[in-house]
């Protein structure tokens, strides 16, 4: 699934990954109204709402990237409801010949470790038969469990050809209460990076691992030490746009040969028409504006790559 990643990336020129982690309030008013119309002020009226927003989105910006990132938790919080919502999501993007990465962000140990791999990543046994939970390409997984939480995970990418993005510096403000924490003198987060460049060799695509690594965009500093520490994992960018990454701060992310990163932005593209810049589309055309915001991205982050070379 790797080398499809990076073909992916090479094919539409786009290092970036369109975050689906849709909030209720990013719904544009007409397809609220027309769920709540169907289905009632309802945890399922709330769903209908968010599959179709996200639907729309696919649709007018699956042409430009090469994958998106469901965040499970955006449809875990309406029940029942918002997982059938979450599943809908990644068979329709992978029907658009996307890669799906489900941002879950799971951490265990022994068999509940090897059950989140199979429910996301795997085939679950049901008596003589054999089903396709969620069926996401990539997961991202938690290590503060070390070897034990992230083995199960490698077991299960060793047999369906899948991977996984291990959290190493995340990019939220207070990331470093614990991932910046000074052992024997190195941070922890590059120990961790050392970590995911082990266990990457274990699973190997052809020119990059099936293990990559979550660094946020707003520490470029430490990104430009991790990319050296594992040159072989591809690096899941977030932070971009909303958080304030900008297209300069991620050219240390890749590698020489302009691989390497892949770039992740949720609220910006999938809410874009509430941004000033998009506003003129208007909320009747919100997935014109999502489209807007991925061609703003892409070139942004071109632009970046081409003037430090």
């Amino acid at each position: 699934m790797i080398n499809q990643l990076v073909k992916g990336i090479k094919e539409k020129d786009a290092p970036i990954v369109v975050g689906l982690d849709p909030m209720l309030s990013y719904v544009p008013e007409h397809l609220v109204k027309d769920a709540f119309a169907a289905y009632g002020e309802t945890l399922e009226g709330a769903c209908e709402a968010i599959w179709q927003f996200n639907k729309e989105i696919v649709d007018k910006t699956y042409d430009l990237i090469p994958a998106v990132k469901p965040q499970i938790a955006m449809y875990e919080q309406f029940g029942l409801p918002g997982l059938e919502a979450f599943k809908k999501t990644v068979d329709y993007c992978k029907e658009k010949g996307l890669v799906v990465i489900g941002d879950i962000k799971r951490g265990d140990i022994g068999s509940t470790s090897a059950a989140y791999a199979v429910g996301h990543l795997g085939k679950v046994q049901v008596g003589s038969k054999t089903y396709v939970p969620f069926d996401e390409d990539f997961v991202t997984v938690n290590p503060y469990l070390g070897s034990d939480g992230v083995n199960p995970f490698l077991d299960v990418c060793k047999e369906e050809k899948k991977g996984i993005f291990v959290l190493v510096k995340t990019s939220n403000p207070s990331s470093g209460e614990f991932q910046d924490q000074l052992v024997d003198g190195r941070p922890l987060y590059e120990l961790v990076g050392e970590k995911v460049a082990a266990w990457g060799e274990q699973h190997m695509g052809t020119d990059y691992s099936y293990v990559g690594a979550v660094v946020g965009a707003t520490y470029p500093e430490m990104g430009k030490v991790l990319r050296k520490v594992m040159p072989k994992a591809y690096i899941l960018v977030p932070g971009y746009g909303a958080q304030g990454g900008k297209g300069k701060d991620l050219v240390h992310f890749f590698n020489e040969d302009g691989l390497g990163a892949i770039v992740n932005s949720s609220r910006g593209i999938i809410a874009a028409y509430k941004q000033e810049k998009y506003a003129a589309i208007g909320a009747e055309n919100f997935g014109d504006a999502s489209r807007a915001a991925v061609e703003d991205m892409i070139a942004d982050i071109r632009g970046a790559l081409e003037n430090s070379k």
